[in-house]
């Protein structure tokens, strides 16, 4: 007998592999989701809050800066949603949420609104998108994990 087969024979493969980097982890959490989630809420709320009409550089700056961390903050609320879409998420799980492609398809698009505007409507209706990804991934893991805001 080959090494390899014997290896296989002793230690035989799992039949399902889950994994959010490509790897056999198997840990997956949708809180990432919402921490970007929230820090676009709260970025939204601090530029909306500034007065670009005082001219100053500093207020410029801080437009600047606020901005560039939004956009970082709902990249990568979409990245985590889309990990959980491509590698968490399962056929069963579209079966017992058969609503959850288009819930996952409405989240992204409001994470790519809350990135090219400065509309806390939007920002609110992408954290509440990631609280309904939240309670759907839970549900399929067995738990009932409560929603808490960090802010």
């Amino acid at each position: 007998m080959k090494l390899t087969n014997l290896i296989k024979t002793v230690f035989p493969a799992q039949d399902v592999v889950e994994a959010h980097c490509d790897g056999p982890c198997g840990v997956y959490d949708p809180a990432q989701a919402r921490v970007h989630a929230e820090a676009v809420v709260s970025m939204t709320k601090k530029l909306l809050a500034l007065d670009p009409a005082d001219g100053s550089i500093q207020t410029a700056n801080t437009i600047s800066r606020y901005i560039a961390i939004k956009e970082e903050e709902a990249h990568a609320t979409k990245t985590d949603i889309l990990v959980l879409w491509t590698d968490f998420f399962k056929p069963v799980h579209l079966e017992a949420n058969p609503d959850l492609h288009d819930k996952v398809w409405k989240a992204t698009k409001l994470c790519s609104a809350a990135k090219t505007g400065v509309d806390l409507a939007t920002a609110e209706a992408l954290l509440a998108a990631v609280e309904e990804i939240h309670n759907i991934f839970w549900a399929a893991k067995g738990r009932d994990v409560e929603w808490i805001l960090a802010a």
